[in-house]
């Protein structure tokens, strides 16, 4: 059995759209799991990474909201633009891409 060097997590949760928090699923985190599994199947990265949804990680003001394990990187405002650099940096290159690392001051919300 083989283990996954990282994990990729990334927030699905829906909330009503009135709610004042928001939610990832509201701001394309759909098609930010959709990319990052296509990116990860194409640079043959299936043996060592697994991006998979998630449930609510309760970021949800910096959504949609993307974690990285075991390094724990969190990620916020990533949108499926931005998964290419995500790839390529950190899961490839082991070098997490800074403009969307959240500080740990902000990330609840």
């Amino acid at each position: 059995m083989s283990f996954f060097e990282r994990h990729v997590f990334i927030c699905m949760n829906e909330r009503p759209a009135d709610n004042p928090r928001g939610c990832c699923a509201a701001r394309g985190a759909s098609d930010v799991l959709d990319a990052f599994k296509a990116l990860v199947k194409e640079r043959g990265l299936g043996a060592t990474v697994r991006a998979q949804r998630s449930g609510c990680l309760d970021y949800c003001a910096s959504g949609a909201t993307v974690v990285v394990y075991p390094e724990g990187t969190w990620y916020g405002h990533v949108t499926a633009a931005d998964v290419p650099e995500i790839v390529e940096s950190h899961l490839v290159g082991g070098v997490p891409v800074a403009r969307l690392v959240l500080p740990p001051d902000t990330r609840r919300g």
